[in-house]
């Protein structure tokens, strides 16, 4: 260890009890805020990559069933499961309106399919944005209260040192200097807490808001092939 460090952890092991419990609560945020980051990366540029790959193979497929085969070994990939459950929703209404109607599809049954499929694919998006958006919101508020919990555990030290003073009647720097130290100490703690949380959530609503509209993009492409292939079976 060096000097630095010593001095520092001999500085926090004699703070008073508030500084003491502001630093464990810093250094929660610091450690949850880490590990969503790493979480969230690994998971999202995942979620980049698979969807890419599907993506290509989706436009390389002769038709929608080869594309389901295909999706369903890239189930870490947003839009490989939003077709997924497009197509399977696709199949179910088919399926039952088949059943209930004499003719195999009928104008009534066309648009009652792409409307169910529409809400399946909106519903979809909308769990893929709400899943791949998990976590996140933590890294906003430990950006957002981490500086001002440091600031109180600072106004606290610093107080702290005004009433030793007050009590030994000298305002020496030797009497000051160990008191203010402690109390910036915390404040260095929330803005190191703060930073990395900040920049991390702005990284990953960016992230998380192009996946978006590349899920909207794939959607209105995947509903145009799919009411094309409804209305190559309705005119035979």
């Amino acid at each position: 260890m060096t000097t630095e460090t010593v001095g520092l952890l001999v500085m926090l092991s004699d703070a008073g009890p508030v500084v003491k419990f502001v630093m464990l609560l810093l250094l929660f945020f610091s450690i949850t805020s880490w590990a969503i980051i790493f979480i969230k990366f690994r998971y999202i540029r995942k979620a980049y990559r698979e969807s890419a790959e599907f993506t290509d193979v989706f436009w390389q497929c002769r038709n929608l069933a080869d594309a389901f085969s295909k999706a369903k070994a890239t189930r870490s990939s947003p839009v490989a499961r939003i077709f997924i459950t497009a197509y399977m929703e696709m199949a179910r209404s088919e399926g039952k309106d088949k059943k209930d109607s004499e003719r195999k599809l009928e104008e009534l049954t066309y648009y009652h399919i792409m409307d169910s499929v529409k809400r399946t694919i909106r519903r979809s998006i909308s769990v893929e944005i709400r899943r791949l958006a998990q976590l996140v919101p933590f890294l906003a508020t430990a950006g957002n209260t981490a500086p001002f919990i440091g600031l109180f555990g600072t106004v606290w030290g610093i107080m702290n040192t005004f009433q030793g003073i007050g009590l030994s009647g000298s305002a020496s720097l030797a009497v000051v200097a160990p008191g203010i130290s402690e109390a910036l100490v915390a404040t260095a703690a929330g803005l190191a807490v703060a930073i990395p949380s900040v920049i991390a959530y702005n990284y990953f609503m960016d992230r998380i808001k192009v996946l978006d509209s590349e899920l909207q993009s794939f959607s209105s492409d995947l509903l145009n092939i799919i009411e094309r292939d409804i209305q190559k079976q309705t005119e035979v």
